[in-house]
């Protein structure tokens, strides 16, 4: 027996092959009706993030073959639950990392993967610390294992990861340098950050050893290429670089496996260097890194880090970085300003 709130059709966007934004298709369907352990979400927010733009390009480690929905993740309401789940998560407002499927109005979804938001926090401003803010926190509590006084430099600092990894290091007594395009500086310092342009490389390092001269603590890399090195090249004694993209490479030719066993060879071999040489070491991020673990462990540590940074945000300790809201139909121009690199915070679809 399914119990269900809503029989209706829904509308998804597809990403039919290698195409310009233009070319996403909004597609019609039949609503699905969920299994014994799933749960059917009305979906009102879903994000525009690096993965989605790096999939138009088939360049996203395992993605899936074309075509297919992407959306990496959202929040809204469950309307429908499967006969194992519970009655009472209908009407409960729930996010969910999906790495696909999230740019449509429902999604049907295992139940066990849903993650309860705060009753009084806005969906929207929910969305844009569901993957940025889980893997902010978890590359400074987790990763990187950062310390109160020490100082980190954030690369994308204006971005949708950029601009939470800010405010939860100042919240944890960090000092951050965080490197931005200009037009982004004074929001940048209005979170508590020390801005730095990256137009003249140069001169971007000179501006860090001066805030650091003794390097900084910790590094946070989602460019790869020569600012890697860099990045590498700025660590004090003991630091330590967190990689986790290459957005150097999204716009070369040829396909993404190279490049990527490239980059981590890069970051294996610094690793390895003996103690000798200043001790640092080096950490390629991906939420999904903790599939290695049970899919209970995964869940589990996934919810207790959502939750932790949806409770900061419900208490005003941090707060949405939206860049633009966009109803679904109109998906093409969101995803025309997401890749502009003018916007600061995130790109949100709203159904």
């Amino acid at each position: 027996m399914t119990h269900t709130t809503t029989p209706t059709d829904m509308t998804e966007i597809v990403l039919p092959g290698l195409v310009e934004p233009s070319g996403l298709q909004i597609r019609h369907r039949t609503l699905p009706v969920p299994a014994a352990s799933q749960a059917l979400v009305r979906i009102e927010a879903s994000g525009i993030s690096f993965a989605e733009r790096s999939m138009r390009r088939g360049k996203y480690p395992g993605q899936p073959k074309f075509p297919f929905v992407p959306g990496y993740d959202l929040v809204g309401t469950v309307t429908a639950v499967g006969a194992e789940q519970d009655r009472t998560l209908i009407g409960r407002r729930v996010a969910a990392m999906t790495k696909t499927g999230g740019w449509a109005s429902h999604a049907l979804l295992s139940a066990a993967d849903l993650v309860r938001v705060p009753e009084r926090l806005d969906a929207v401003d929910a969305e844009t610390i569901v993957v940025n803010g889980v893997t902010a926190w978890q590359m400074l509590h987790r990763d990187a294992r950062v310390q109160p006084g020490a100082t980190i430099l954030v690369h994308g600092a204006s971005g949708g990861v950029g601009t939470v990894l800010i405010q939860l290091a100042r919240l944890h007594g960090v000092t951050v340098i965080g490197v931005a395009s200009e037009r982004h500086h004074e929001a940048l310092h209005a979170l508590g950050a020390n801005p730095v342009a990256y137009a003249d490389p140069d001169r971007m390092v000179t501006r860090v050893r001066e805030i650091a001269p003794c390097g900084v603590n910790a590094v946070f890399d989602n460019i790869g290429g020569e600012t890697l090195t860099r990045s590498w090249n700025l660590l004090a004694p003991g630091g330590v670089l967190v990689s986790y993209a290459i957005a150097s490479g999204l716009e070369e030719p040829g396909g993404v496996l190279i490049p990527f066993v490239k980059h981590a060879a890069q970051l294996a071999w610094w690793s390895a260097l003996p103690i000798g040489r200043r001790g640092r070491r080096t950490s390629f991020y991906n939420v999904w890194a903790g599939v290695s673990l049970r899919p209970a462990q995964f869940r589990t540590r996934f919810r207790d880090d959502l939750t932790k940074v949806f409770n900061l945000m419900r208490r005003g300790d941090i707060t949405a970085q939206i860049a633009a809201t966009f109803p679904l139909s109109e998906v093409a121009a969101a995803m025309t300003l997401a890749e502009s690199r003018t916007v600061r915070g995130k790109v949100v679809l709203v159904p």
